[in-house]
Parts: structure tokens; C-alpha cells; sequence
């Protein structure tokens, strides 16, 4: 069972449908025990990181981190990855899980905001949540804010500037574009997840 976690920040519907379209079982929900019980656990999201507040709740917060530590996987998508993060200055003062070191921040002022629509990955070997993905192939993003590159990125793009487009640390993923969104790619991306 892949637990899909509800924190009020959206996309939940497309995410449980293409995991189910891959043959996983999966529930929606923001119940901590529910969510306890599952092999996986998908954060999704799209919008302000104020959201996240939600995963900073006592239970369910509690729940993720006992998730983690007994070493099952975890994975963020767009605003969900930026969570992984400690900070975004979308927010300022509001602390994200922090299990990968920087602040999410804008583009630079020359690029147009949001980044909105298809664009390249640049991939980094040895990574198992991108195995089998081409190098150069189009994802589908749609975000504001991005995350900073870290020595646990395993794609970036460019926009502007490179920013993290994947990140991946033992049984913690997170992917800045929508791979609900995003083709066969995307399916790919997630089954790879669904499968580690």
C-alpha cells in the first residue's frame, strides 16, 4: 500500500491515479495510523509553502519521521520536495523537515515566474529513482520556487539558473516536477519509486 498524504495542499487525485494506473494499491489520507501502516508514502503538492505547516503537526509529523527511520520510502513531489528542504523564502520563518541542507528560493529576476511547462532533466548516474530515464528527457514542472543544488541532487535543470530537479538519499526521494504530469516519463519515475 502506497499512503498518498492529504495536508490540504492539492493534487492528490492525479497522484492516486497514476500509481493506481501502474497496478499500486494507494489511499489518500491524513490519518497518522493509516499512513503509519504504508510501505510508501508520496507527499505531493502544489502551492504556497505555508501549506507544509500541516506536516509539522505533532501526529503526523510523528509518524513521518517513524516512517523514515524504520527505513521506508518517502517521496516529495514539487511542493512536497521542497519541503524536504529546512527552508523556503516563500515562508520565512517556517522550517521544512530539513533533511537536505538550504532554502527553496525564486528564479533569478530575468526569468519569467512561474517556470511552467515541459523541460529537460540533466541526470546523474547511479541514481534509482531515474534508472532506465534518458538523459535530457522532458518533465513537466509548474512551481515559483526552487530548491538549491545539494551533493544529494541527481537531476537538475536549468532555468535562469540550475536548480535541483531530483534529489535522492537512502529511502528519501523527491522530485521537483510533476511525474503525474509528465508521459511515459513520468510513469516510469514513479514504478521506479514503487519498486525500490
Amino acid at each position: 500500500m502506497i499512503a498518498i498524504v492529504d495536508y490540504g495542499a492539492g493534487n492528490m487525485t492525479s497522484v492516486k491515479r497514476a500509481v493506481e494506473h501502474l497496478g499500486f494499491a494507494s489511499s489518500v489520507s491524513s490519518d497518522p495510523d493509516e499512513i503509519q501502516r504504508a510501505e510508501r508514502i508520496i507527499v505531493p503538492g502544489v502551492g504556497n509553502f505555508r501549506a507544509t505547516v500541516a506536516l509539522s503537526a505533532n501526529a503526523l509529523a510523528s509518524t513521518l519521521a517513524n516512517h523514515l527511520s524504520a527505513g521506508k520510502l518517502l517521496l516529495g513531489i514539487c511542493l512536497g520536495m521542497q519541503w524536504l528542504f529546512e527552508s523556503s523564502q516563500e515562508a520565512p520563518g517556517l522550517r521544512g523537515l530539513g533533511a537536505f541542507a538550504g532554502a527553496c528560493h525564486p528564479f533569478p529576476p530575468q526569468s519569467k515566474s512561474p517556470h511552467v511547462g515541459w523541460d529537460q532533466l540533466e541526470i546523474r548516474p547511479q541514481t534509482r529513482l531515474l534508472r532506465g530515464i534518458p538523459a535530457g528527457s522532458f518533465v513537466y514542472f509548474t512551481h515559483s520556487y526552487c530548491a538549491p543544488l545539494v551533493d544529494d541532487t541527481v537531476a537538475s535543470c536549468g532555468y535562469g539558473a540550475p536548480f535541483t530537479a531530483a534529489v535522492e538519499r537512502e529511502n528519501l526521494f523527491g522530485v521537483q516536477f510533476h511525474p503525474e504530469k509528465s508521459g511515459e516519463t513520468g510513469l516510469a519515475i514513479l514504478e521506479n519509486f514503487c519498486r525500490c
